[in-house]
């Protein structure tokens, strides 16, 4: 009986990894082939232990990633173009990201990164779009279709 829920939890474990693996890849492999878009940021690996390795969680859903993702980058989009890039903005920017996704019931801990990385690189609205809202779409579907593949 242990023997049988180890194997299970390996098998996971397996499953979990090398679904970041392969979703990872070629998002990677996208990000170095098109040149003139960014479309690795890091937020999106910790989005991939959600999705793969607790994709029960409701931090996990599919709503939560994307709207997480996209509410937090547009906070700090927002608080750059008022306010810069100064300390009181990256604190700002972070509260109201969470404020946001509170409100909203999309909360994705790792799109807590996402207002950092837009108010630090002084990113315009495009961000959000590009690489923000497409890769969160393409780690969605990918994360959809890999989990009922292997019916988790």
């Amino acid at each position: 009986m242990k023997l049988t829920f180890l194997s299970k939890k390996y098998k996971n474990i397996l499953i979990s990894s090398l679904g970041a693996f392969l979703c990872m890849l070629l998002i990677a492999l996208i990000n170095s082939i098109d040149v003139s878009n960014i479309w690795l940021i890091p937020p999106f690996g910790a989005s991939l232990v959600l999705v793969m390795a607790v994709h029960d969680s409701p931090l996990a859903k599919p709503r939560n990633v994307f709207f997480g993702h996209v509410l937090s980058a547009s906070s700090g989009v927002l608080i750059f173009y008022f306010l810069g890039t100064t300390p009181i903005s990256l604190a700002l920017g972070l509260s109201l990201a969470i404020m946001i996704m509170q409100l909203t019931d999309t909360i994705h801990p790792p799109a807590g990164a996402n207002p950092v990385i837009a108010i630090l690189g002084a990113k315009t609205f495009e961000f959000v779009i590009m690489p923000v809202a497409i890769g969160a779409s393409f780690i969605v579907i990918f994360a959809l279709i890999y989990n009922k593949v292997w019916n988790r």
